[in-house]
C-alpha cells in the first residue's frame, strides 16, 4: 500500500520547521554565486530605465490629449455643420432637390468621417512611435551596459 513522501530522519513533519530553514539556509551557502556587478551602475542603470519609461509614458499622454482634443474639435464641427444642413433642408424645394442635397451631404459626412478617423489614427500612430523609439533606444542602450559590465567583470 502506498504511503505519503517517506520523511527522513530528524525532519520535521512541516516545512515551515527549524530544520527548514537550516537546509535552505545550506542550500544558498552551497552555492557560488557569481560577484555581484558595481552596484552604483546597477542603480543607473535603473534610474536611467526609470527616466525612458518616464519620458515614454509622457510621450503617450501627450500623445492621448492630442486625440482628445482633437476629437472634440471633430465633434464641435460635424454638431456645427450638421446644424447647417438641417437649416438648409428646412427650406421648401422639390422633393427631388431636396433628395439630392440630402445625398449631397451624407457624401462630404462620409468623406469627412474617413478624414477625421485618418487623422486621429495618424496622431495615435505617430504618438505610440515616438513612445517606443524612447523604449527601443534605452534597451539598446542597457545592452550595451550589460555587455560592458561583464567585459569588466572578466
Amino acid at each position: 500500500m502506498a504511503s505519503g513522501p517517506q520523511s527522513k530522519p530528524g525532519a520535521t513533519s512541516s516545512s515551515s520547521g527549524p530544520d527548514f530553514v537550516a537546509d535552505f539556509t545550506k542550500l544558498f551557502a552551497d552555492m557560488k554565486l557569481p560577484s555581484l556587478p558595481d552596484m552604483d551602475a546597477l542603480v543607473a542603470a535603473n534610474r536611467k530605465n526609470m527616466e525612458a519609461f518616464t519620458a515614454a509614458n509622457r510621450v503617450a499622454l501627450e500623445g492621448a490629449q492630442a486625440v482628445a482634443r482633437r476629437h472634440i474639435e471633430i465633434i464641435q464641427q460635424n454638431i456645427a455643420e450638421l446644424t447647417e444642413a438641417m437649416r438648409s433642408l428646412a427650406t421648401t424645394d422639390a422633393p427631388q432637390e431636396k433628395a439630392a442635397r440630402q445625398a449631397a451631404l451624407l457624401k462630404q459626412a462620409y468623406e469627412r468621417a474617413v478624414a477625421n478617423m485618418k487623422e486621429l489614427s495618424d496622431l495615435i500612430r505617430q504618438s505610440n512611435t515616438e513612445a517606443l523609439q524612447l523604449i527601443n533606444k534605452r534597451f539598446a542602450e542597457a545592452m550595451d551596459e550589460v555587455k560592458a559590465l561583464t567585459q569588466k567583470a572578466t
